[in-house]
């Protein structure tokens, strides 16, 4: 066994972590390096790598717990919206090889931050978009 994640040793109690919810499957706690107040993520207990590692009933389990957290960031912070987001592998921006959900509230003050204005894509044809979508049924 390797070694152990920094969310395995703050769900085991040896690193201290703002917690703001637990249960069986998963553990939801503040992040440490903010994109605003209140930034939380939900990660599952077992340390699973990738999204696409765990099974299903564990990704409905984060989901459903990331639900619940939302409501409840958004609340507390008098945000109107969040952005959840995963960073799905070490080239998609992951920095802990342990899968973790944030969940950062958002105003209209604070200005749109759609996940489309990270990338600066040309629109595909119709043609490229049927290749792709091809392609990734192939892959199921």
């Amino acid at each position: 066994m390797g070694e152990k994640t920094i969310f395995e040793q703050i769900i085991e109690g040896e690193i201290p972590s703002y917690k703001v919810y637990e249960d069986e499957t998963t553990y939801a706690l503040l992040d440490a390096n903010p994109l605003a107040p209140g930034h939380t993520l939900v990660v599952p207990k077992e340390p699973y790598e990738r999204l696409n590692d765990m099974p299903p009933e564990l990704v409905g389990d984060v989901f459903s717990t990331a639900g619940e957290i939302a409501d409840a960031v958004e609340a507390a912070t008098d945000a109107t919206a969040t952005t959840l987001a995963i960073n799905n592998g070490e080239d998609a921006g992951q920095e802990v090889p342990h899968v973790h959900l944030h969940i950062v509230p958002q105003t209209a003050a604070d200005g749109p931050k759609s996940i489309h204005r990270l990338f600066d894509l040309e629109d595909l044809s119709d043609d490229e978009m049927s290749d792709i979508a091809e392609e990734i049924k192939a892959h199921r």
